[in-house]
């Protein structure tokens, strides 16, 4: 494993399981009336999650070209991910929500 040195590794694996730890966080928090926005928000980080798990299992194998389909597959997540936390982010504070105007 040259590519990284351990304080990196320390640092990749410390934010994933920080990304982890918040998500279960902000699953469980419930302020009034807003459990669905939150619920959201939790729901729209995991593709971010799954984009870290990806970059550090390539880096795992040192960056072994059979692997590079992780590079496509992180890059997609994060892409995705970043979506859905906007939308998440943006549906808390809508004017009015979809689901009131039906």
């Amino acid at each position: 494993m040259h590519a990284l040195s351990l304080g990196t590794w320390w640092i990749h694996w410390a934010s994933v399981a920080e990304w982890l730890m918040a998500i279960v966080l902000i699953h469980q928090y419930k302020p009034d009336g807003q459990t669905a926005s939150t619920q959201r928000i939790a729901w729209a980080m995991l593709p971010a999650l799954v984009s870290a798990m990806a970059a550090c299992t390539w880096h795992l194998y040192d960056n072994a070209e059979e692997l590079r389909w992780l590079v496509t597959l992180q890059a997609s997540f994060t892409l995705i991910g970043n979506a859905m936390l906007a939308w998440a982010a943006w549906s808390i504070k809508a004017p009015s929500s979809l689901e009131d105007q039906i």
